[in-house]
């Protein structure tokens, strides 16, 4: 027994180490908003006199801003304001519960950010497991969304569940034990291979696990983020699914046919069936990270739903 304190205090220590490393190495490179039951992290980009609505891009699982910054949010600001959101719990934004981990409960808080900022109608950019998050806001609050961007989106409930290490670290007791002492350690090593699988059959971008500051999930606090995020997706789409119809926001799925990560005949598909205007773009031969393997195309139907939402309010506006 004695040994084994010995090894977690061990690993609690190298993990609290890595912590400030990361953190050091990656700081913060936004501001921070407060908002009911969250501090939210948020980069500002792009001419703020830009004409049409600005941009708000958020994040999938596993990542933060950065990943949604490159490549699309720095192309994308050459000409626009881009809004740039790190979800309750990721990057460098906070939550002060775990369970604030549904689509429901973020897409208020990231509504209050907005209004906060001064922001009315947006183009919402949204991948993967933010699907869920940009469906749940042009559900909620119509009014906000001008446009919706889905990316490999996550829509629907799928057979099965999520990762063992997921649940694990969700458990009380032996959850936050794991999270403190083995995640970090052994994620350090696990982080390469884990953004190689990703973006099959396409290939990982030179420094993109660096340049994107994905090492961040292995904290502690945010690796226990993540992981109620998608041990509570699946009930949480399930319930928002039968509500697709109802949208009224123009919308653009566009996902890859042979994403492994997020099935594009499960998700994507039956998502653009039911929500009235939806366009769909099926990528042959692409997977789970479309805004890397097809950028140009991607810029394309984002400056093109910019270019819509303009139109339509200078047609209300005479």
């Amino acid at each position: 027994m004695l040994s084994i304190l010995v090894v977690a205090a061990v690993l609690a220590a190298i993990t609290k180490a890595g912590v400030l490393a990361l953190q050091h190495a990656h700081p913060a490179p936004g501001s921070m908003i407060e908002v009911e039951g969250a501090r939210l992290h948020v980069v500002d980009i792009g001419p703020r006199d830009a004409a049409g609505p600005p941009i708000v891009m958020l994040h999938g699982a596993s990542s933060n801003l950065e990943a949604m910054r490159r490549p699309l949010g720095e192309m994308l600001a050459k000409h626009h304001r881009v809004i740039l959101i790190d979800r309750p719990g990721h990057g460098w934004s906070m939550r002060a519960r775990q369970e604030d981990s549904t689509p429901a409960v973020q897409g208020k808080m990231i509504d209050s950010a907005l209004e906060q900022l001064g922001v009315g109608q947006a183009v919402f950019v949204v991948h993967s497991w933010a699907g869920a998050l940009g469906a749940r806001i042009a559900l909620d609050c119509p009014k906000r969304v001008a446009g919706l961007i889905m990316l490999a989106p996550v829509t629907h409930p799928w057979p099965g569940g999520v990762g063992w290490y997921n649940k694990a670290v969700t458990m009380p007791v032996i959850g936050p034990l794991l999270a403190y002492t083995v995640t970090l350690p052994l994620g350090y090593f696990l982080t390469e291979p884990g953004a190689r699988g990703v973006f099959l059959p396409q290939l990982t971008p030179d420094g993109y696990v660096r340049d994107t500051a994905t090492a961040l999930l292995l904290r502690p606090r945010e690796f226990l983020a993540n992981a109620y995020d998608l041990v509570t997706l699946k009930a949480a789409v399930a319930e928002q699914a039968p509500r697709y119809g109802a949208i009224t926001a123009p919308t653009v799925v566009i996902s890859g046919d042979v994403d492994k990560t997020v099935s594009t005949n499960i998700h994507a598909r039956p998502f653009a069936g039911v929500v009235p205007n939806a366009k769909l773009i099926v990528l042959p031969g692409v997977g789970h990270m479309v805004q890397n393997a097809a950028p140009d195309l991607v810029i394309a139907e984002i400056e093109a739903m910019v270019g819509q939402s303009q139109r339509s309010t200078a047609v209300v506006a005479k």
